[in-house]
């Protein structure tokens, strides 16, 4: 069930209904709760719904093993099951047939016949992240394990990040299943907000870049090079519009439910190196990788080699993290790349105030670095991927096609300027830049109601 669908708009509301209807019982909450979100999941496919119960049951009694222990050898061992059990699915069902098919390649044999093609679960990166971080964090004593398995299980499985996060922690939204929720009508309409801002950017901005992006990419290599670039630019706020507006929709539904969601994105557009941009985008994500893999390896503890190695291994598993295929890897290694330069230039904590408009050149640069990278993450493979640069380099030609709507693309880059503007106005702050005024909210409801439907498509991060 996406968050664009008629399908939630109507199950929304109910779910809403019965929930605070049930707020003098929260066991009963957290069991409506589990139940709604396993609806929500089960709609793509009810079969997904076995392996998220799986997870959540290893991940919930791991953590009591755990604390049990009389060791803490056993302790540490118990760990590491529940590590090897997560990360054993997500292999098989996520990696396994692109590294047969690979390995296949190298040494020429025929591996169809090893080949699972099974479906991959929607989110099952992302509710894996998260059923790891909790057996982690009890090893190491920074959350009490619970024996309430309900609350555990909602946890896991809260539908409004389930699919494409926030990552949460345990540390976090755990405690919250755990407590008495009380409706408040400022949090909640600042939750309704939130919604608008984030179907905005999807529908809106996201949908109608996908609009251009997508023929583009379908012939690119009859394209001439003003329409090369233009994808390029515009999948940047494709993929910005669509993701961080799932955040937001997440974010402001669960506020709905008096649950507070971690922020992921802080105006990565407004970065001015890349070593400030991955603190600012898909956040959950670079935290966790930061907490779980890379200070374990040492962080920047041991000198600058040591440092540029777990910085690349952390990219190398972040491109991992993000899909079976080389174009992830490249793109991950290509950040890490540039991510080492400013390792060795000592450049990659310079920026500790907001931006000013004399440092938007350099916000420029970073845009440019970062779309190129993108190019890598959006070819369905590396040799297309190859091929796109080549032609943005190959008889430049500076034309708009004929085919092109250009008062809807005018329209499209208006909106996305003006959309930068308001970050820009509210980049001081750690939320959405939206205005408070009700005119700004009938105009995105107005937007909202003209664009829906034109172009819509799934979010971009269901895929991982």
């Amino acid at each position: 069930m996406a968050f664009n669908s008629i399908a939630f708009a109507i199950f929304l509301p109910i779910v809403f209904s019965i929930y605070w209807l049930l707020h003098s019982h929260i066991r009963w909450q957290n069991l409506f709760v589990l139940s709604a979100s396993y609806v929500f999941y089960g709609w793509w496919d009810w079969r997904f719904l076995i392996l998220i119960a799986f997870t959540s049951f290893c991940s919930w009694a791991s953590g009591l093993l755990i604390s049990r222990a009389a060791t803490h050898h056993t302790s540490k061992a118990w760990m590491i099951t529940n590590i090897v059990i997560n990360l054993s699915i997500l292999a098989i069902f996520k990696y396994y047939d692109f590294f047969i098919t690979e390995f296949g390649k190298l040494f020429s044999i025929h591996t169809d016949s090893l080949l699972l093609r099974v479906i991959l679960p929607v989110g099952i990166s992302f509710y894996t992240f998260q059923a790891l971080s909790y057996s982690i964090d009890v090893y190491r004593k920074k959350i009490e394990p619970t024996k309430d398995i309900i609350a555990f299980f909602a946890f896991i499985a809260f539908f409004p990040q389930l699919v494409a996060g926030p990552i949460e922690r345990a540390t976090n939204l755990l405690p919250q299943f755990q407590e008495q929720r009380h409706f408040d009508y400022n949090v909640a309409a600042e939750g309704l907000r939130r919604i608008l801002w984030g179907l905005f950017k999807k529908i809106v901005i996201a949908d109608t870049c996908a609009t251009f992006v997508n023929p583009v990419w379908s012939d690119y290599m009859n394209q001439p090079t003003s329409m090369l670039v233009l994808a390029v630019v515009l999948f940047s706020f494709q993929i910005y519009g669509d993701f961080s507006g799932y955040s937001d929709i997440a974010i402001g539904t669960a506020r709905l439910f008096g649950i507070t969601l971690r922020e992921n994105f802080l105006y990565p557009h407004l970065s001015r190196d890349v070593a400030e941009f991955w603190k600012r985008w898909h956040i959950s994500l670079n935290t966790w990788f930061v907490d779980y893999v890379y200070i374990p390896l040492g962080g920047s503890r041991n000198g600058l080699a040591n440092t540029i190695a777990n910085t690349c291994t952390i990219f190398l598993l972040s491109g991992l993290w993000h899909g079976a295929n080389w174009t992830f890897i490249a793109w991950g290694m290509y950040h890490a790349l540039i991510f080492s330069i400013l390792l060795l230039c000592n450049k990659t904590h310079r920026y500790k105030q907001d931006a000013t408009w004399q440092q938007i050149p350099h916000i420029l640069l970073t845009f440019i670095l970062v779309s190129i990278g993108w190019i890598f993450f959006r070819a369905p493979d590396i040799i297309s991927c190859w091929e796109f640069i080549g032609a943005l380099f190959n008889s430049p030609s500076w034309i708009i096609p004929n085919g092109v709507n250009i008062t809807r693309l005018i329209g499209l880059l208006f909106t996305i300027v003006i959309t930068l503007g308001l970050e820009w106005r509210g980049r001081a702050k750690t939320i959405a830049p939206i205005p408070h005024y009700k005119v700004f909210y009938y105009i995105l409801i107005f937007a909202i109601w003209w664009f829906s439907g034109r172009a819509s498509s799934d979010f971009i991060y269901f895929q991982f």
